[in-house]
């Protein structure tokens, strides 16, 4: 496919209404609507070669079996989805796995126009990246190993990120509570990377025993100290031509700390009781939950080494702050799981899920897995309640910073105007270029939202808002 052939998209469902249309087309897509399933798996075998999207209008779908048949569909290596949902489509279990597993995004009805081009835009980006690889998974969505799972605004935010990020070689530090998925993060930009196919090696810097750490990161060889009964290749020189994964970063000792830096300054290692330099190419990640800033100034983290490892920052979201997510996580880990139960299990009910939305999850990701594995050992039902995953009266609190769907997408509409503003310094026309919309566009939505007062600058070719 050329540069210039547009990405097909296919519509499945109801007709495009004329937003729908300007949108699809605005994002660069050439639309084909499929009313029905027939017809979608019509559309979808014209061209078996061609990496397209699918955006699913499941309105007006109550039929499980649809649900389950369109993930079949979308199960193909070369396919994206977006989701769009009304209030109460279909079974909640099979549009938890439909959107979980196959779509990058989910909207709800009604669809906010800007949030719509935002997700198409999205969606256009990770179809020309899966073009690129040849049809292989890349976007960080469907929740195998070592990939992300979410549909909130944080969590596309932040997929966004990743894709920027893994097609360059720079250093990046993730940061964010004990729990979110930090290694997953990293994970995600190795498998989205040029080096995807060569190793990723993790190291936990935080339990490594220090008199063994030199050992783990460079090597040793035969007899460089006592027990060192023959040479072993240490994480570094493993990960050659692939990423290397500095997990806890902040516990690293300062001894550790300077033969790193050396290794970052001059792409050598030496092993220990070695004479001979190895030169060693990869891409370094780390992680951390420490405030490394706070740490350099309290003298246990070195200023040097943060700039060698902090070029690009990325945070990860508690849990708390991603929303409806914690309902797609729980549905993963029901799905991954569900072979621990005693009997069949469909799902949770309607006071489990209450609970899940608003229990604050200060264990983050880890505590919900936990929680969920739990229940499903205990689950005597065929679904689970509150007291299997022991968040007896929590369900009556409310959920935290909701404000109900309309304040949820203004939400989003607002974070990714301020991130795009951040990303291109506060320049409009920049900005407007990034999320796929008219200068003029984006004046009116940051009106809308009332952004009046973000000090927008002009770059030459930026005209006034008209």
């Amino acid at each position: 496919m050329s540069e210039g052939d547009p990405m097909r998209l296919m519509l499945f469902g109801a007709p495009a209404c004329p937003a729908w249309r300007a949108a699809i087309r605005g994002a660069g897509f050439a639309l084909r609507e499929a009313p029905d399933l027939p017809a979608l798996r019509q559309a979808l075998r014209e061209h078996p070669q061609r990496v397209c999207g699918v955006l699913l209008d499941l309105r007006e779908v109550d039929d499980p079996a649809v649900l389950r048949a369109l993930g079949a569909e979308l199960a193909q290596p070369r396919i994206r989805g977006l989701c769009v949902q009304g209030g109460a489509a279909g079974q909640l279990d099979e549009l938890a796995e439909l959107s979980l597993r196959y779509c990058i995004d989910t909207l709800r009805d009604p669809v906010c126009e800007d949030v719509l081009k935002l997700s198409l835009d999205s969606l256009q980006r990770r179809l020309r990246l899966l073009e690129q690889v040849g049809g292989e998974p890349a976007a960080p969505r469907a929740g195998a190993a070592g990939e992300l799972v979410g549909a909130s605004a944080v969590m596309q935010r932040l997929g966004a990120q990743l894709e920027r990020v893994a097609a360059t070689d720079a250093a990046v530090l993730i940061t964010g509570e004990t729990g979110v998925g930090k290694e997953m993060v990293a994970r995600a930009i190795h498998r989205l990377s040029a080096r995807r196919d060569k190793p990723f090696v993790a190291i936990n810097c935080g339990a490594v025993p220090p008199h063994l750490l030199q050992s783990e990161l460079f090597g040793h060889e035969k007899g460089a100290f006592t027990g060192a009964g023959q040479r072993r290749i240490g994480r570094i020189e493993a990960a050659d031509g692939g990423t290397l994964l500095l997990d806890e970063i902040g516990d690293l000792p300062l001894d550790a700390q300077v033969g790193l830096l050396r290794f970052l300054q001059e792409g050598q290692i030496e092993r220990l009781g070695g004479h001979s330099p190895i030169a060693v190419d990869l891409r370094i990640l780390s992680a951390t939950h420490v405030d490394l800033l706070q740490a350099q100034r309290a003298a246990r983290f070195r200023t040097d080494l943060y700039h060698r490892l902090c070029v690009i920052e990325l945070q990860v979201p508690a849990l708390r702050e991603r929303g409806d997510d914690v309902l797609l996580l729980a549905q993963y880990a029901l799905q991954r799981y569900r072979g621990e139960a005693r009997h069949p299990i469909g799902g949770f009910d309607e006071g489990a899920r209450n609970a899940l939305l608003a229990h604050e999850w200060p264990g983050n990701i880890r505590e919900l897995i936990n929680r969920v594995r739990r229940a499903i050992v205990l689950c005597e039902s065929g679904r689970i309640g509150v007291a299997d995953l022991g968040l007896e009266g929590v369900e009556g609190r409310a959920a935290p910073a909701r404000g109900g769907l309309d304040a949820a997408l203004g939400r989003a509409t607002s974070d990714a105007i301020h991130a795009a503003l951040e990303r291109n310094g506060h320049v409009v026309a920049r900005a407007a270029r990034d999320l796929g919309v008219s200068r003029a566009t984006l004046y009116r939505m940051m009106e809308r939202h009332g952004m009046a007062g973000a000090q927008p600058r002009h770059d030459a070719g930026d005209e006034a808002p008209r």
